[in-house]
């Protein structure tokens, strides 16, 4: 799971989604479909190629289609997200985008800057998260994992193949499964807040269970 070295920006364009979690190291597909959205990849793609996912502190409708212009209005965001990279990138017929971004490095904002081009902008701070895949000392407890998964997936209906978690790294594991299975936005905001790589494995182990 490498994480692309590059310049993270002070004031950084975010991208508020619900439910929608980026971790470093993890990659992000996403339809650009929102014309200030749309703005945001372009001057992204001009400039560093990086902007942040983050969620809006009251869960939106916002990840289900073009939003009335009602619902355009700045909700409120929690205070951490995640700054990603454009790995690849690809201009729609109508317009929109497909970009598929990859998580670099967790980030805190106490100020959010005018919009630019319809889009929010906030002053990004990362010292607050150093890389905890360099963590010492930490090893997944990968049966008490699976064992979770697999109660999860029979309380959901879900189909889980314990043999396919062989492939994944220990920090693979513990993020793909955060990022991908369809916690509570604040299960997910708590996952990525998590101060490190021990204290996210075992709340994803309670939340599985």
């Amino acid at each position: 799971m490498t994480i692309p070295q590059v310049t993270l920006p002070e004031v950084l364009p975010v991208f508020p989604l619900t439910g929608v979690m980026l971790l470093p190291g993890t990659v992000l597909p996403l339809h650009i479909f929102e014309p200030r959205y749309r703005n945001m990849v372009e001057d992204a793609l001009g400039g560093g190629k990086i902007f942040g996912m983050i969620q809006p502190f009251t869960p939106q409708d916002d990840n289900r289609g073009p939003q009335p212009e009602a619902a355009n209005a700045a909700p409120d965001l929690y205070k951490v997200g995640c700054a990603g990279f454009i790995e690849k990138s690809e201009k729609l017929p109508d317009g929109g985008f497909f970009v598929q971004l990859k998580g670099v490095n967790r980030f805190r904002f106490a100020e959010e800057f005018s919009l630019q081009r319809g889009y929010r902008r906030v002053n990004a701070i990362y010292r607050e998260f150093p890389d905890i895949s360099l963590e010492q000392g930490w090893q997944c407890r990968r049966a008490a994992v699976l064992d979770a998964l697999a109660l999860y997936g029979k309380a959901h209906g879900m189909q889980v193949r314990p043999d396919q978690a062989e492939r994944f790294s220990d920090l693979e594991l513990v993020n793909l499964l955060g990022v991908s299975l369809p916690f509570h936005p604040a299960e997910k905001q708590a996952l990525l807040e998590a101060p490190t790589l021990k204290d996210r494995e075992t709340m994803l182990i309670d939340l599985l269970c």
